[in-house]
């Protein structure tokens, strides 16, 4: 059996109710001191970073979790933590069990929202961020459609029948080979014990997103202008959740970031194309 390209970690962290397990992969020289943390969407998992996280590897130590509740990590046992106090807390012990001062940090959707929190809180340990479609205004049309597949996916007789569905519910990430469309299905699903392939997170993720309709619009500008390290921001095309009025706007508050917009994507960028990869490498060692 071929060895992995990463080493399996995982981290104690707690909340209210109890302790939990938070699994991380980590790439590249493991002693490096410049470490860069990849964090995924909403239903993904760490390894929707594997192509940037091989790219970059050479340069930093590129640590991917699973936010709790996803991939390997724990499920919570109150599903009302599944929020961005949690998710923030997680990160802090995991950039302590790293055990450097600074890092720099890649967030897609939700993951971008975490990297946004720390980001703004004073004496941040974030040097350079990357926001990967997501910003401080998220608009109710976009966190409808979430909520209409969030914690609702079906049990699939098949990993063929998962990839119809992660098809479906990922159109906006843009046009992908079959191939690409397999890799973004097989590391969401695991097989059960009756054979029937399920979503790798818990669907009590989806009590504290429910809960919120009829959804509204979300601002956090506050939080986007006490953000001072070097920003890049990511926009799909046709995002419906991070709109070019907002993407304008992050340009000229808070950190003025530099705004990137890919063509042909929706929501969200998957990284998995080269031309994506060398946007995120250029921003980042810009700085080294």
């Amino acid at each position: 059996m071929m060895s992995e390209p990463f080493r399996r970690r995982k981290v104690q962290c707690a909340t209210p109710s109890g302790l939990h397990r938070m699994a991380y992969l980590e790439w590249g020289e493991p002693n490096n001191p410049n470490v860069l943390i990849c964090v995924h969407g909403l239903t993904r998992c760490s390894r929707d970073f594997d192509f940037l996280a091989q790219d970059l590897s050479s340069r930093y130590r590129v640590v991917c979790p699973d936010v709790v509740g996803r991939g390997d990590s724990d499920w919570l046992r109150d599903p009302m933590e599944y929020g961005l106090g949690t998710y923030v807390g997680d990160m802090v012990a995991l950039i302590a069990r790293l055990d450097v001062e600074s890092v720099h940090w890649v967030g897609t959707s939700m993951g971008g929202l975490i990297g946004m929190a720390l980001a703004s809180l004073a004496q941040t340990p974030i040097e350079r961020l990357v926001v990967n479609d997501i910003g401080p205004v998220l608009t109710a049309a976009a966190l409808e459609r979430i909520g209409t597949y969030v914690g609702n996916a079906p049990p699939f007789p098949s990993i063929e029948a998962a990839q119809q569905y992660v098809c479906a519910v990922g159109a906006t990430f843009g046009p992908h080979s079959e191939a690409q469309w397999r890799f973004l299905t097989e590391h969401v699903v695991r097989r059960g014990a009756d054979g029937a392939w399920r979503m790798k997170y818990d669907p009590a993720i989806a009590v504290p997103f429910t809960a919120e309709q009829p959804y509204k619009d979300i601002e956090l500008w506050s939080q986007w202008e006490a953000i001072r390290c070097p920003t890049l921001v990511l926009r799909g095309e046709h995002s419906d959740l991070l709109t070019r009025e907002t993407a304008a706007q992050m340009a000229v508050r808070g950190p003025r970031a530099k705004i990137v917009e890919i063509a042909g994507v929706g929501h969200a960028p998957t990284f998995l194309h080269s031309a994506q990869i060398a946007l995120v490498r250029e921003f980042l060692l810009a700085g080294s």
